[in-house]
This record gives structure tokens, C-alpha cells and sequence, in this order.
């Protein structure tokens, strides 16, 4: 149950990988004029530069990777208070917790994504970042984002590890704020099974994030300087990053195809009276991911979620703060509200909320019903009527 790039791989990664693997030559550095060595990495990040616009791009061994990467980058140290969304993926609190930071998280609103209002009222002497997250292909209020940041001097550290291609008034998502993660893992926009990438314009954000994932080694850019940081291997590999290569030049044409299949599948959705989506902040710029309905009340979002062999995001495994025990215990321990009902309005948008799969089919993030990049228009126009069925049957037995 991949996301939109698996869908869509092919003899373009196929060769990719067979010319690397005949070249024999598998590690990211090497002679350049070792005609074995084929760069595939370092042109990885270049054309990433320039499909996402931004300085400077780093290919790492996860989207978690580039989570850590980038959180030191910009200074995370021990004792720190990051704020985070009480609705994302478990990775998001961990690369706080291993740098010694501290999670500190705030409410979501209608859009899945991190309030700003909820952003104010979190920030202590002690909050270094805030830390935004995109989920599902929808970006979080970045203009209102960056102007408390801008006030409080504080770092904004993109996780764009669920909206690779998205973008924000025309900016790709991870280089809005001062540094971004991405990830190109199995269920996401584009795909290596495992992979991710940082991007920032700023050269000494770029540097920290590459000295920390290549062992504490400084890169090759001109004018970059040893800081003295003591690293860790996050490097990717030349087979990654060739297949990377692959999909990236993809991109464009999957994100196209995306919001044509989303734009039909919610224009039949939209024709059910009283159905509700949920608020999205560019709605032309976000990945066309999944279409998310909101419904109202839990009861009935059960109901119908099991009609559909689905349900509720709350049920959503390690994508919802409260089915985290572990990071719970850990905020209890920090002195942080935990557990179910320590974010009531999170709370209730989760159980209240479905998200139907467009590209990214993953009962896990709880897109376990809907249609695919590959979707005809038949099975499109079928699958939002079977939600309907699904709809009016519940409606009608209130």
C-alpha cells in the first residue's frame, strides 16, 4: 500500500539502477575523475536545488535523518523546547527527543496543521524552534508562522516529509523557513523505499546539517569552514540516489496527475449535501495527497469508516499524539500534558476526520479507502459513490 511515486516506477529507476550497479562504483564520494564514479548523489542534490529553488540540498538515509539533520543545524541542544503539532508522525517528537530537546505540543486546527494562535501561547525562554509540519500534503500557515518566529527569534524547521512537490504561494515546501526535511520513503510523493533530503538557503545551516550527517566531515563547497561538530552517518548512497534521480524528474507530471485524480474524486464528494472537507492553506500548492472529510461527530465517522474498511484518524497508530505511549511518557516525565484529552481540540478533529486516499494509500496514516494515481475516471466516480452509500446509510439511521 505505497504512495503515488511507487505507483509510478518503471524502466527510467530500472535503468538508473543498472548503470550504477555496473559502474560497480556504490559509494556517494570518490574520485571525481574515476570514471566509475558517477556522481549520482551529487547530482541528486543539484537537481533538487533546482526543482525546489532553494540553495542548497543534502540527501540523507530518511526523512527522520533529515529531521535530526536539520534540528541541529539551526542549534537544537539539550534542554531546548521545540514546538510541534499534536498531529503528525511519531518521527517528529523523536528527532527533538535525541538531540535533547524537548517537544512542546500545540493544537492543530482545521486545516491538520499546527495553529498559530496555539504557536503563541507555547513559546517560553526556553523554545529555540518552531517545527511545522505539513501533513498530508497540506501546508501549515507559513506567512503567520514566520512572523512569530521573526518576533520571538525563533528557528522555523520545515517537516515536509509528507508533502514532497507541495508548495506555499509558489514556494516549495522545506524551503519556506530556514531549513526543511524531506523524505522519500515508500509511502510518500516520490519514493526510494527509504531516503530523505534537507534543503535551506542558508550556507552555514547547510554545513552544520552536512557535517552532522557525514561523521563531523566537511563538505566540499567553496567557502565552507569545519565548525568543529561531532557527527553521525546519515549519507546516502549512489543506488539511492540514482533511482532518487529517477523520480525526481517525475515529479512535476505526478503532482499534475494528483490533482486531476483529487479533482475529480472530491467534484462527485462535494455533491453530497452537508459533507465537509478540511480547510486547506493553499489549495492549488498542496500534493493532492488525500482528500480529508470532516464529519460530525465520531459516532458516525466510526460508523461509516467501517462501512468502508476504514476509520477515523484517531486511529491512525503513530500519526496521532495519543496512541504515542512512549512519547507520553516521556512528556509526562518533562512536565508537558499528555494523553488523550491533554489537546481536546486535536482530540475531536481526529475522531471526527477521514482521510480518503488519493495517492497515498496507507491504512496506517488512515487513507485505507479511496482511489490512486492510477485511478480511471470510472473508478474514481465508483469509489466516491460507494462513500456516499456509505454516508446516507449512516445519516439515515440517526
Amino acid at each position: 500500500m505505497p504512495g503515488p511515486g511507487a505507483f509510478w516506477v518503471g524502466e527510467e529507476e530500472k535503468q538508473a539502477i543498472a548503470e550504477v550497479l555496473e559502474s560497480q562504483y556504490l559509494f556517494r564520494f570518490g574520485d571525481v575523475n574515476n570514471p566509475k564514479f558517477l556522481q549520482k548523489t551529487a547530482a541528486l542534490e543539484r537537481e533538487a536545488e533546482r526543482v525546489f529553488k532553494c540553495k542548497y540540498a543534502l540527501a540523507t538515509t530518511s526523512g527522520t535523518a533529515s529531521l535530526l539533520s536539520s534540528l541541529f543545524a539551526v542549534g537544537i541542544k539539550p534542554g531546548d523546547e521545540v514546538i510541534v503539532p499534536a498531529y503528525t508522525y511519531l518521527a517528529t517528537y523523536t528527532a527533538v527527543i535525541f538531540l535533547g530537546g524537548i517537544p512542546v505540543l500545540a493544537e492543530v486546527d482545521d486545516s491538520l496543521t499546527i495553529d498559530p494562535e496555539e504557536i503563541k501561547k507555547k513559546i517560553t525562554p526556553k523554545t529555540k524552534a518552531i517545527l511545522p509540519v505539513h501533513m498530508l500534503g497540506n501546508l501549515s500557515q507559513m506567512d503567520a508562522i514566520l512572523d512569530i518566529a521573526k518576533e520571538h527569534g525563533l528557528a522555523v524547521v520545515e517537516d515536509s516529509c509528507q508533502a514532497v512537490g507541495a508548495t506555499y504561494r509558489g514556494k516549495s515546501a522545506g524551503t519556506i523557513g530556514d531549513v526543511g526535511a524531506m523524505s522519500l520513503n515508500f509511502f510518500k510523493t516520490i519514493t526510494t523505499g527509504e531516503g530523505g533530503m534537507v534543503v535551506t538557503d542558508n550556507p552555514e545551516y547547510y554545513e552544520r546539517a552536512f557535517e552532522f550527517h557525514h561523521q563531523g566531515t566537511p563538505s566540499e563547497r567553496e567557502g565552507t569552514r569545519n565548525l568543529g561538530v561531532i557527527g553521525i552517518n546519515f549519507r546516502s548512497n549512489e543506488v539511492t540516489a540514482a533511482f532518487a534521480l529517477a523520480q525526481l524528474a517525475k515529479l512535476p507530471a505526478l503532482v499534475e496527475r494528483l490533482h486531476y485524480v483529487k479533482d475529480k474524486f472530491k467534484g462527485y464528494l462535494s455533491q453530497i449535501p452537508g459533507l465537509k472537507f478540511r480547510t486547506l492553506n493553499d489549495e492549488r500548492g498542496e500534493s493532492a495527497a488525500v482528500c480529508v472529510v470532516v464529519l460530525d461527530s465520531a459516532e458516525e465517522t466510526k460508523k461509516i469508516g467501517a462501512l468502508l474498511g476504514t476509520g477515523p484518524i484517531q486511529e491512525s497508530g503513530w500519526h496521532v499524539y495519543s496512541n504515542m505511549d512512549h512519547i507520553n511518557a516521556f512528556l509526562k516525565e518533562h512536565g508537558q500534558p499528555y494523553g488523550y484529552g491533554a489537546y481536546p481540540r486535536t482530540d475531536d478533529l481526529m475522531a471526527r476526520t477521514i482521510a480518503l486516499s488519493v495517492g497515498v494509500v496507507d491504512a496506517g496514516l488512515g487513507a485505507g479507502f479511496g482511489v490512486n494515481v492510477l485511478s480511471s475516471d470510472e473508478e474514481i466516480e465508483a469509489k466516491a459513490r460507494q462513500f456516499e452509500e456509505a454516508y446516507r446509510k449512516v445519516k439515515s439511521e440517526q
